[in-house]
């Protein structure tokens, strides 16, 4: 559960009719999973849709033995075009729900439209091999009501400026405290030779409070979003002690210039311009951004001199190894079936199989590199290579989107850093966080969250460029509990109790 569960006003049923016909809308008649083709509404990441019958299409129809039909719905509408789908009833026989946050989807999932697949399952040899934490944060109030998208679980970690700790005869940081001795030392040490006050150590965005340092606050011991305190109660974890103990170190490394001090207004794409620009040498970010961060800087500078570290392993004090998911417990959204199109348990496991033959290898690779020799291919040593980028980009990218797990396996690169991204994406999974609320329901969360959330966002803010003091931060949550603060920790609480008694 994150802070876009606030609530949606539904389109209606003529405006989705427009839709629909746009991008080919399901008939209704449930002929789709029986005789027909199994039909999909699944998201488009792209600026055009596939070719009908094209290449990749064709390939996995082969492949699964089984003819479908993809609606392709924009992501930039998504919303709209979803709420309206969801409204009437107009559904496909699979539908991509990957808003796991929208009350909207939430509470259709939960109408009684769609399967419940949990039982089903086991007769497949993928779907039977889930993660269990996955199912567990696909769950609402204890039931499944689709095949999860499947995600890596944990992919944050520290990215540090190999180069620079190279030129201050430096070590790779693996704790909280060394990493505040290079935040230093990159801002006040001239890390790049140029004689120049003109680096600092972390390079934070305006995000900082629910993306970067929200990952930080995860080695100081603060849970995902919301944790369960001993005797049982799920409270935010912005409350806790661990969260405000890594606000006051962070606050530290900000006064002593180890932070962008204009962070509060940083857009993502300034910040990786920033830091392709080596105007700081730390970022809390997923581990595969190294590469993006590489390509951005040989783009202006072929001979660029910058090197990184990739870290996984920070820690603080005497807190276990531990990192907090970023991708919803690997939980991407559902492919959700619904009742008006799949009518009977045999549609249903006609379905299923679709959907388990999709996370076989072979299926992997179509959607995620397309078609050898085609589009890629495969050295002695087993690294892709796309050798048709606008083929790609075209005929497979949007499939690849689609794919119901990103976890089926993984390819060698030309880059060295997605080959140690994903293995030290892969150690993570040992050591995550997730969060007990995301499978729970709250109405007052649904209801209430957007804006206390941004209330404490802004005190989080306030206290870290030191307007204000860790005592108005307080008072901040203090005067929160009676405006819905408090009944969400308490219908958190009842739900986790429900679920888990």
């Amino acid at each position: 559960m994150i802070s876009r569960r606030n609530g949606t006003a539904v389109a209606s049923a003529t405006v989705l009719a427009l839709t629909l016909a746009a991008c080919g809308g399901g008939s209704g008649d449930g002929d789709g999973g029986s005789d027909g083709p199994v039909t999909w509404m699944a998201m488009l990441h792209t600026p055009t849709t596939p070719e009908k019958d094209g290449v990749i299409e064709t390939a996995l129809e082969e492949y699964t033995g089984t003819e479908f039909e993809v609606q392709w719905v924009p992501d930039a509408s998504k919303e709209e075009k979803m709420n309206a789908a969801l409204a009437s009833g107009e559904l496909a026989d699979i539908v991509s729900l990957t808003q796991g946050d929208s009350t909207t989807v939430r509470t259709a999932l939960t109408s009684g439209m769609f399967w419940d697949v949990e039982d089903y399952l086991a007769d497949f040899p993928n779907l039977s091999q889930i993660d269990p934490v996955t199912l567990e944060n696909a769950r609402i109030d204890g039931e499944l009501y689709g095949v999860p998208f499947q995600k890596i679980k944990a992919r944050y970690g520290v990215v540090v400026r190999q180069d620079w700790l190279d030129n201050l005869g430096l070590e790779v940081p693996h704790t909280i405290e060394d990493l505040a001795q290079v935040a230093d030392a990159f801002a006040h040490d001239d890390p790049d030779g140029n004689g120049k006050d003109d680096t600092t150590g972390f390079y934070d965005r305006e995000e900082s409070f629910k993306v970067g340092f929200r990952s930080l606050s995860g080695y100081f011991g603060a849970g995902s979003q919301f944790e369960v305190t001993d005797d049982g109660q799920v409270v935010p974890a912005f409350t806790t002690d661990a969260f405000k103990e890594a606000m006051e170190w962070y606050r530290g490394v900000y006064e002593d210039g180890g932070v962008n001090q204009e962070f509060v207004t940083v857009q993502k794409q300034n910040q990786q311009d920033g830091i392709a620009q080596g105007k700081g040498g730390i970022v809390v970010t997923g581990l595969f951004e190294a590469k993006n961060y590489m390509a951005l800087a040989e783009s202006a500078d072929p001979e660029t001199p910058m090197k990184w570290a990739l870290v996984n392993d920070i820690t603080y004090q005497d807190v276990p190894r531990r990192i907090l998911t970023d991708t919803g417990g690997g939980m991407g959204g559902w492919l959700a079936i619904p009742k008006s199109e799949v009518k009977t348990e045999d549609e249903l496991l006609k379905v299923l199989g679709f959907i388990d033959k999709l996370m076989d290898e072979e299926a992997f690779d179509l959607m995620t590199n397309g078609v050898e020799g085609e589009h890629y291919e495969l050295d002695a040593d087993g690294v892709v290579t796309v050798t048709d980028q606008t083929a790609w980009e075209q005929e497979v990218q949007p499939y690849s989107s689609s794919r119901p797990s990103e976890t089926v396996t993984t390819y060698k690169s030309t880059s060295p850093y997605v080959d140690e991204g994903n293995e030290l994406m892969a150690e993570n999974e040992e050591y995550v966080i997730t969060n007990p609320a995301q499978s729970l329901t709250s109405e007052t969360y649904d209801s209430r969250w957007s804006t206390i959330e941004q209330q404490v966002n802004d005190a989080y803010n306030q206290y870290i460029t030191g307007a204000t003091e860790m005592s108005d931060y307080e008072a901040t949550i203090e005067s929160l509990r009676g405006q819905g603060l408090d009944q969400i920790s308490e219908e958190f609480t009842a739900a986790y109790a429900e679920v888990n008694g």
